[in-house]
This record gives structure tokens, C-alpha cells and sequence, in this order.
């Protein structure tokens, strides 16, 4: 019976019981696995299978039997459309449970850690109106109207907007005008088949505590006729930008940034204050979107670390120096390793402004840089992309042999895959492991784990 019902095109009923770390829901029919999306832990649902394979299905959502406690209405109009978020339809102490899960499951499944140490997720007060950063692709609808937005969920189709709930709610206004401005210019849009037009996103930025704020349009090339006027006007009816930019990407690719970016009106950075420091943040630097919960994480990272003024920290993958300058206030000495030169400048620039003298950073890639840094940390800081580390940074940690390790991770696959070759031969114990929502309303979760020495390393 099983094999006639398992097959594409064909509706069962499936019982939800989890979400995945892609957004989905989780159920099982008859020991296989089934991923819907637009469902929540609890639902009843008749499914749709549309991509069936030997052990596992994907399904589209049908009809909901029975809804799920934890199943609230969006509080985005278009969420059901909107590419943007995963999760405006469930409640946020369920996807607080989903995220934790996550961790735990990568851990054990991945990572081979039997009842790993997960506490509960770092939350900040808000699930919505957090982001400080948004970029935009910009679009020209059949009508001739200029759109900004996110792409509609498993397509290039873009869903406009004029305002986003999860972003910080400063930037509605400038959402929803500029997209008119940009039209009264004339200015043409890009089109990405043809790799014809000009602007292609519009990027705004917010430092939360300081409330300035930063526009900048991701061009094609620089010939973008009357800009200079437009962003004159553009400071003078919002009080609070402080900057307007353009950047330019001429590449056939989907990278939002090209590498040259110039400030045409004010200042080409935003003022932002973290951790008690002043940073300066460019439109294009990586800086948390969440600007709360990454300093309630680096609160976790300090007490936990209880620095006492005599150790020697290394930070690799620093960028600009956002968690390696408060770090740097509690220890002897600290050593940033990051492999891009802007933002390695933006942290040398950072550490003088605030009066940071006991800190140094190095340009290149961390596997080349940790290997011969002619000194042996005490504690190392790595917080990789999502790719996470470099075999040869494994192996030269192992080598190194520092007293403690906090790897800060935005993908926990390859976290639990990182920690098991660490731990796997008993040089390090994985203490702790603290979860951090700095993407509220979506599958993505942060976390920082802890690993210590063996004593057994230590009496050596």
C-alpha cells in the first residue's frame, strides 16, 4: 500500500512535528520523512507530494485538518508570498523551541555529541523591527511602476513592498519614497537576463543606538544622471541619513555588492555603539543584523571567558573588530586575523577611535595566518562564514593547543562538524552551547560554543 501512495502527485495526511533548519515543517508517514512548507508543529494537514524519493518527500501544503496551537496570523500582509521570512505564521516561542532543536539535532547527528550542552536561545525584546540592515533588489513592473522588495519564495518574482515588518521601522519612509524618486528621475532598472539597466538594489543601513542611517544604490556603473542633486535632496528631507552612496557591481552574478563603493552626499559611514565602543560601519561592512542579541551574545561570550587581564586572545575572522575590541578591554593582548583588507582598516580605525592600543591585526586568510603567529593564545575566538573552518584551521588549533576555544557559528552543520574533529580525540570538552535569534521570523539561528582543554592536556 505504501508504494502506490508514495509516489509524486498523490495527497496523504501527515501529522507535523518539527521544522527544519530550511524553514519547513516536519512530519512522517509510515517511517518516512516529509518536509511541507507553511506549516507549524501541531498541524493536521492533507499534503501534496511533489519530489518523492526512497526514504524522504517533499510536499506542498493542501489543506489544514487541525491547527496548531502555535499556528498565529503573519503580521506581514504579504508573508504568505514574501521570500523574506519563513516563519510570520508561528508563533515565536515555538520557533524559540524549533531553533534549539536544530542545535541540538546537528550536534548529535553531525557532530556525534551525546546530550549536548544547549541551553535555551538568547532572545532580545523584539521579534520584529530588529533589522538594521536591508538590501533590496529593485524591479519595473508591467505597468512601468518602479519596486523594490524580496523575491516571491522559489522564484525571482518580486513581492513590492513599501514597509517590512521585521526591519527597524525608521526605514518605511525612506522605502517607500525613494522607489518615487528614482522613478521622477527616470532612472533605468536593471534586468538581470539581459544585463541591461542600472540600478539594481537599494541597500539601507541604521545604526539602532545612534539613529543615523545610510542609503546606497547598488549601480551597474556610475553614469546615473542628476544622483548628486538627488542625494542632496534626499539628506535634506530625512534628518537622520547621514550618508548616501553608490556601489558598483557589473558582473553577471548574484552578489548584492561590487567592490568599489563611492560616497556621493554627507558621510560614507554610519555611527553605531556596541558594546559601550563607537564603530564606525561602511554600507558594505558585515556588521550583526541584530544589533541587541549580538551584544546579549558577546555579554554570554565575556562572562563565560571571565577574562582576568593577562591572557593573549586571538580572534579569527574578526572583520571589523566587533567582538575583538570589547574582548580586547578585558585581556593582555589580542591578535585580529581577517582576510579582508577594508574591513581589517575599518578595525584599525575602530581600536584607535575608542583608545584600543593592546590590539593588532593581520590581513590574510586565517588557515595561513594562525600557523605562524609566533605566540601561543590562550583563548581563540572563531567566528567563520557559513562554510565554516578550514581543515588546515583545525588541525593548526589542535596543534596550538589553546586553554580555551568559542566558536561563534552561523550554520550549525558545519559547527557540529568543526566541533567533532576538536573533540573527537579528547584533546578539547564542549562545555557549552548557547543559541542566539539574530534572525527572529526565520529558520536561521546563531551559536556560540565553548570547548576547554582536557585537564589531562593541561597537567602535560
Amino acid at each position: 500500500m505504501t508504494n502506490n501512495v508514495w509516489r509524486q502527485g498523490e495527497v496523504i495526511e501527515v501529522e507535523i512535528s518539527d521544522l527544519s533548519d530550511t524553514g519547513d515543517g516536519v512530519g512522517r508517514f509510515e517511517q518516512r520523512v516529509v518536509f511541507i512548507p507553511d506549516t507549524v508543529p501541531g498541524d493536521r494537514t492533507l499534503v501534496r507530494l511533489v519530489n518523492v524519493k526512497p526514504k524522504y518527500a517533499q510536499a506542498t501544503l493542501k489543506e489544514i485538518l487541525k491547527r496548531s496551537p502555535g499556528r498565529i496570523r503573519p503580521n506581514c500582509i504579504v508573508a504568505d508570498k514574501c521570500g523574506g521570512c519563513q516563519w510570520q505564521h508561528i508563533d515565536y516561542n515555538y520557533q524559540l523551541i524549533a531553533k534549539r532543536n536544530q542545535v541540538i539535532q546537528a550536534l548529535e547527528r553531525i557532530g556525534g555529541f551525546v546530550d549536548p550542552p544547549v541551553d535555551p536561545v538568547l532572545v532580545a525584546d523584539a521579534s520584529l523591527g530588529y533589522r538594521n540592515k536591508v538590501t533590496y533588489p529593485v524591479s519595473i513592473s508591467a505597468t512601468g511602476q518602479v519596486q523594490a522588495g524580496y523575491y516571491q519564495k522559489g522564484s525571482h518574482q518580486l513581492i513590492n513592498l513599501n514597509q517590512c515588518p521585521v526591519q527597524d521601522s525608521r526605514f518605511n519612509p525612506l522605502l517607500a519614497e525613494v522607489k518615487l524618486d528614482i522613478q521622477k528621475r527616470g532612472w533605468s532598472i536593471y534586468n538581470e537576463r539581459r544585463h541591461q539597466g542600472l540600478i539594481r538594489h537599494l541597500g539601507l543601513r541604521i545604526g539602532r543606538r545612534t539613529g543615523e542611517m545610510l542609503l546606497t544604490l547598488v549601480v551597474k556603473d556610475w553614469k546615473l544622471s542628476g544622483i548628486e542633486t538627488q542625494a542632496q535632496e534626499w539628506l535634506e528631507r530625512y534628518p537622520q541619513l547621514v550618508g548616501v552612496s553608490l556601489n558598483r557591481n557589473s558582473d553577471r552574478t548574484n552578489a548584492i555588492f561590487g567592490s568599489e563603493t563611492r560616497c556621493i552626499a554627507g558621510v560614507p559611514y554610519l555611527r553605531e555603539i556596541f558594546a559601550g565602543l563607537e564603530f564606525q560601519i561602511l554600507p558594505d561592512t558585515f556588521f550583526q543584523v541584530y544589533t541587541e542579541t549580538a551584544e546579549s551574545l558577546l555579554q554570554v561570550i565575556q562572562s563565560e571567558l571571565n577574562l582576568q587581564g593577562h591572557e593573549i586572545l586571538v580572534d579569527a575572522y574578526c572583520g571589523i573588530g566587533t567582538l575583538t575590541l570589547p574582548l580586547a578591554k578585558q585581556a593582555h593582548q589580542v591578535i585580529g586575523l581577517e582576510v579582508q583588507s577594508t574591513a581589517v582598516q575599518q578595525a584599525i580605525l575602530n581600536a584607535t577611535h575608542n583608545g584600543i592600543n593592546n590590539v593588532t591585526f593581520q590581513i590574510g586568510a586565517v588557515e595561513k595566518n594562525l600557523p605562524n603567529l609566533g605566540t601561543i593564545p590562550d583563548v581563540v575566538l572563531l567566528d567563520p562564514p557559513r562554510k565554516g573552518c578550514e581543515a588546515n584551521v583545525i588541525k593548526t588549533l589542535l596543534d596550538l593547543k589553546p586553554s580555551r576555544i568559542v566558536y561563534v557559528s552561523c550554520k550549525v552543520s558545519t559547527l557540529a562538524r568543526d566541533l567533532k574533529l576538536l573533540c573527537e580525540h579528547g584533546l578539547y570538552t564542549l562545555t557549552r552551547v548557547q543559541p542566539a535569534d539574530f534572525f527572529p521570523q526565520t529558520a536561521h539561528v546563531e551559536a556560540a560554543a565553548f570547548l576547554v582543554r582536557s585537564s589531562e592536556e593541561e597537567s602535560q
